[in-house]
């Protein structure tokens, strides 16, 4: 299978009752391989994965995939900040026939480089699936530097990163550092482009979940050497790109897929629905780049 460019790290949708709805989950994850996905992240941060239960994460891992089969690869969210826990999910989703897991840096309890070492090796060790990190230190509280990433890429099935420090100067120092078969996705769509400009591999994108094809044109346009096309595309959606952050994701994702008619359901608490502001804003930028048909 040829390695993704575009990943998406997909929501979870909720039915009227906030109870995971995994009918949709599956037909969600056609909609976006129909509209230029190549790979799908289930279960991390934009799919609400601190208010999702084992079981439910387990059951979203086997109906995603199971309606991927072996189109795509679907990597499972099942990092946390509790390694012995990280490694008994680890191994209940390697049996749902996923592809690959996807772990966070622990959160919270602020390991040294050192702990986060032996945390994701402990892990790997546990597992025959590859692995992609991800780096996000202003959801953890703790940055996975490049020297760390370097001795993780040494363990065989740690085989990527998601990179979300918004630093490109710690993106070019990974990037330069790493081996060429330790793969680099942007966790940050608005540096999609300045990233694969480093080196980095693709991205995995929330914004695909709105405008898929032309996230893969634009990163099709710069692989290809049309660098001005792979800018002017990036220029145009980059307010989708910044928008879908005016409060914490998923909330504005969720309200423009739901804007869209895709129906995904609300959100778990501690996470609230957008306000009417903040639903208007959404509303704007649709209409913008013209999702939305004009009232």
């Amino acid at each position: 299978m040829t390695v993704p460019r575009l990943l998406t790290a997909m929501i979870t949708p909720y039915d009227g009752d906030l109870q995971v709805d995994y009918a949709k989950a599956a037909e969600l994850a056609e909609y976006l391989v129909n509209n230029g996905t190549q790979g799908i992240v289930v279960s991390g941060t934009t799919g609400e994965a601190p208010a999702l239960s084992d079981e439910e994460k387990l059951r979203l891992f086997a109906a995603v995939k199971g309606k991927m089969g072996k189109r795509v690869p679907v990597w499972a969210g099942t990092g946390s900040n509790d390694t012995r826990h990280t490694v008994e999910l680890s191994r209940e989703a390697e049996r749902t026939g996923v592809d690959g897991i996807m772990l966070v840096c622990p959160y919270y309890n602020k390991p040294s480089q050192e702990g986060l070492y032996r945390h994701f090796r402990q892990i790997a060790e546990a597992v025959a699936l590859p692995i992609l990190l991800y780096n996000i230190p202003g959801r953890t509280g703790i940055n996975l530097l490049p020297e760390t990433v370097v001795r993780l890429a040494e363990i065989d099935n740690i085989a990527a990163i998601k990179e979300a420090s918004g630093n490109l100067d710690q993106v070019s120092a990974l990037i330069n550092m790493l081996p060429d078969d330790m793969l680099v996705y942007s966790g940050d769509d608005s540096l999609t482009l300045p990233m694969m400009a480093l080196g980095a591999q693709g991205i995995v994108s929330i914004a695909s979940h709105l405008i898929g094809k032309q996230m893969r044109e634009m990163i099709d346009a710069f692989l290809n050497g049309d660098v001005k096309r792979a800018a002017d595309l990036h220029k145009q959606f980059f307010p989708i790109f910044k928008g879908l952050f005016i409060t914490s994701n998923p909330v504005p994702l969720k309200e423009a897929l739901n804007q869209l008619g895709l129906n995904v359901g609300g959100l778990r608490l501690p996470l609230a629905d957008a306000d009417a502001s903040e639903k208007k804003i959404i509303r704007e930028l649709l209409l913008a780049a013209k999702l939305l048909p004009e009232a």
